[in-house]
């Protein structure tokens, strides 16, 4: 087994994960990591934590369904390590939401802001690389609504851009008017020479 592992990783192979899980509401974490494995097989195949590479990339991150507008910040993150290995730790905020449709329905779901910290390793750390997803959540509600603008404030804004075009034309005309008259009309200067 060790030897087929060795050699899907020369030959660059690596893991994907996917999946859902299910969480308390409660802050937390989850992380994907070779801490399961016995540290004696690890050492087989990796030669030491140094040698753990644990280069990801995240094609969709979400807690909840989506809804329209939403980004998810880590979505198409993508973390390549050269020569070197480390910890990735992605600090989440979830702040649940409320996506109400127009049509009343209403979607529960979740949104998140991330931070991000990598930790490079070094030969003597006794801990071996992984990448964290570690979440807190914001004890407050977002609502978001789905609303159609009346035929009034379309009428509004209509004449709000009308009035404005209005205003500006005059002010052309009346500047290119005194700028016209100041280059056509004589001098009084040159009337008592």
């Amino acid at each position: 087994m060790i030897k087929k592992v060795k050699q899907a990783l020369v030959d660059g192979e690596g893991c994907r994960v996917y999946g859902e899980l299910d969480v308390q509401r409660v802050a937390g974490n989850f992380h994907i990591s070779v801490h399961g494995l016995n540290i004696y097989v690890a050492q087989m195949i990796f030669g030491g934590a140094t040698h753990v590479n644990v280069s990801h990339m995240i094609h969709d991150l979400s807690f909840g369904p989506k809804y329209p507008g939403l980004h998810n910040p880590l979505d198409g993150t993508v973390r390549i390590l050269h020569e070197t290995s480390g910890t990735f730790k992605y600090y989440i905020k979830i702040v649940p939401t409320e996506y109400r449709y127009i049509s009343k329905e209403v979607l529960p779901t979740n949104q998140f802001s991330v931070s991000e910290y990598f930790s490079p390793m070094n030969e003597f750390d006794r801990t071996w690389p992984a990448v964290y997803f570690l979440y807190d959540l914001s004890p407050i509600t977002v609502t978001i609504k789905e609303e159609r603008r009346s035929f009034l404030h379309f009428i509004t804004r209509l004449c709000a851009v009308l009035g404005g075009t209005f205003a500006l034309t005059g002010m052309l005309d009346r500047w290119m008017f005194r700028l016209l008259e100041g280059l056509t009309k004589p001098s009084p200067r040159g009337a008592y020479r």
